[in-house]
Order: C-alpha cells, then structure tokens, then sequence
C-alpha cells in the first residue's frame, strides 16, 4: 500500500566547539537549564572557534559577540550561546570571524573565544545550544556522547 505522508525533515547538529557535551538541564544558569528559551544541549568548551552547528544563515551575532543565532533553510532557529553571564565582558574575549546574513556550511568559523580570558574573568564558559523555536520541532533526540550529532530534530510537517 502506498503512503501518501511525507516523513518529517530531520536535521542534525554537531558541537560548536570541541569538549565535554552534557545537559542543558546541568547548565548554572535557570534561563537555559529550565529550557525557557527552548531546549538543547551544552558543551564545556576545549576549542577556541565556535563553529556552525549546521547549514544555515547567520541571523544574529549579539554585539558583545557572545552569542550568535543560525537558521536553516527548513526555518529552525539555533541560538549558541558562549558562555554564563559573558555579556558583561563587553566584547572581550571575543572576536567575530563572520557578519549577519552570511550564509554557512556546517564546521564554519563564527567566532574566535579566548577561554582563558573568560575562565580568569569569573565566567562560566559552558556554552548552551539551544532550539529557540520548539513550536516547530517534533521530536529531539540527544546524545552527549558524539560531538558530530549532539541533536537531531525531527521538524513539523
């Protein structure tokens, strides 16, 4: 018998960064670990580049360049988010490696993080990746255990 339903398009994330995966329910800040904005995972980093966790267009870069947004081409919404309370370095530690409206292929560099500067700051340099628009999602599976699919999300027909 032939199906007239279409599967739903499924995408997968890798880490933006090279280091542990964990929860985002074990993230110190309650804004990512009670999933206000939406749900995810985090990354202890190890690396210094933030990378594209997927193909996408770069929608947002916050100007303290802590924080950017990606959205793919099917409309989901990836907003990776360097670090606990790092707005309040001001920019420091930060470099933007590319602009909003750049379109990118998942591995490419976004920003360049000085962890140093940010773990002598204070700062908590977990960084949460997280779906911002979970309207959209049907399921999410997680795994912690392979920096190349930290999420794949089965998105609504």
């Amino acid at each position: 018998m032939l199906s007239f339903f279409s599967k739903n398009k499924e995408i997968i994330l890798k880490a933006p960064f090279e280091g542990e995966i964990v929860d985002i329910e074990e993230v110190s800040d309650p804004v990512f670990s009670s999933k206000m904005l939406g749900d995810g995972v985090a990354i202890k980093p190890t690396s210094n580049r933030a990378v594209a966790p997927c193909d996408g267009e770069i929608t947002q870069i916050f100007p303290t360049n802590h924080a950017f947004g990606i959205t793919t081409k099917e409309g989901l919404e990836i907003l990776v988010h360097i670090g606990i309370d790092t707005v309040n370095l001001k920019g420091e530690g930060f470099k933007r490696l590319v602009e909003v409206g750049t379109n990118v292929k998942k591995g490419t560099e976004i920003i360049e993080v000085d962890l140093d500067y940010i773990n002598q700051s204070g700062k908590d340099s977990i960084t949460p990746i997280v779906i911002t628009n979970m309207d959209q999602v049907e399921r999410i599976d997680k795994n912690l255990n392979n920096r190349e699919e930290i999420l794949k999300i089965e998105i609504k027909k």
